[in-house]
């Protein structure tokens, strides 16, 4: 069952990769902590659900891993009118005041997910059922998973690429480095500001619609994924890429090795071990 923990904690690592890559650009760039992430996921997972539910058995299979997609547009917009109307307006205040309103916009978006699609749980599992399951040295393993593992690091490469060989990627890294020496040498910090929200909002909207089809979306959806997400950019540091890699693999691999060895201590050791890298390196393993 070793090589089964193993695939779990990569797939965990695959989900905690996304959120909190999205993460680290909101922070690294806009400065801002920003609270209502994991509501921006829970969101992308009951648009992804109820696009799925919609189109049912009525369209070729194709077309329901494409409607996963739908979280991430979905987000990205919900993250656009999010940074209009809200996140703008923080961008000098004191991280107190970031808490205050990211929490409101938190227990906001929940209410809205209420106010739309209601109270109950939403099952979307025709997805991971089409694909059906793989032998892996003689264990029966869910390929669905091993596409979301393929998805995740796409993404990953994707997102590498563009803030490394891409002039509006450069631009944000600057801003991400010094944003007042960013703001003297003419850049659009406002644009660029909301342009990281809206991505980083949309890679939690499918970190969302890619877990639903394995896990209905309910109400409280993103409570935990926020808070492992926090973890891994404690642990990686903030605005690595690397690091939101590394802190991954590390929780991912703790948490499906702990759930299945000592399930009672494993959210404790996750804190732990963010706690230790506290200590020992504040700015986190890649962090500077």
């Amino acid at each position: 069952m070793w090589i089964i923990y193993t695939l779990n904690g990569l797939y965990f690592a695959a989900l905690l990769f996304l959120i909190s890559l999205g993460l680290n650009i909101i922070l690294g760039v806009m400065g801002i902590l920003n609270l209502a992430h994991g509501s921006l996921y829970a969101i992308g997972a009951f648009i992804a659900a109820w696009i799925i539910i919609t189109l049912g058995t009525q369209v070729p299979p194709f077309f329901l891993y494409v409607s996963l997609l739908s979280g991430l547009v979905g987000v990205g917009i919900v993250g656009f009118l999010m940074e209009k109307s809200l996140i703008r307006f923080m961008y000098k205040r004191t991280l107190e005041y970031q808490l205050l309103l990211t929490f409101g916009a938190l227990m906001l978006l929940e209410d809205v997910i209420k106010m739309i699609w209601g109270g109950q749980a939403y099952y979307a599992s025709a997805p991971f059922e089409l694909l059906g399951k793989v032998d892996i040295f003689g264990n029966v393993y869910p390929a669905y998973f091993l596409f979301v593992m393929f998805i995740a690091l796409i993404a990953g490469l994707l997102i590498w690429l563009f803030m490394s060989k891409t002039k509006l990627g450069i631009m944000l890294r600057a801003i991400s480095l010094d944003r007042e020496m960013a703001t003297g040498l003419g850049l659009d910090i406002t644009g660029l500001s909301t342009f990281a929200f809206v991505l980083g909002a949309g890679l939690a909207g499918l970190a969302g619609a890619l877990v639903v089809p394995t896990t209905p979306a309910l109400l409280g959806f993103g409570h935990e994924p926020l808070i492992f997400g926090f973890i891994v950019v404690v642990v990686g540091g903030l605005g690595s890429l690397k690091g939101a890699l590394v802190g991954s693999l590390l929780v991912g691999f703790t948490r499906s090795f702990g759930i299945a060895v000592f399930p009672e201590i494993e959210l404790p050791l996750l804190f732990l071990i963010a706690g230790i890298i506290l200590v020992v390196k504040p700015e986190g393993l890649f962090g500077r």
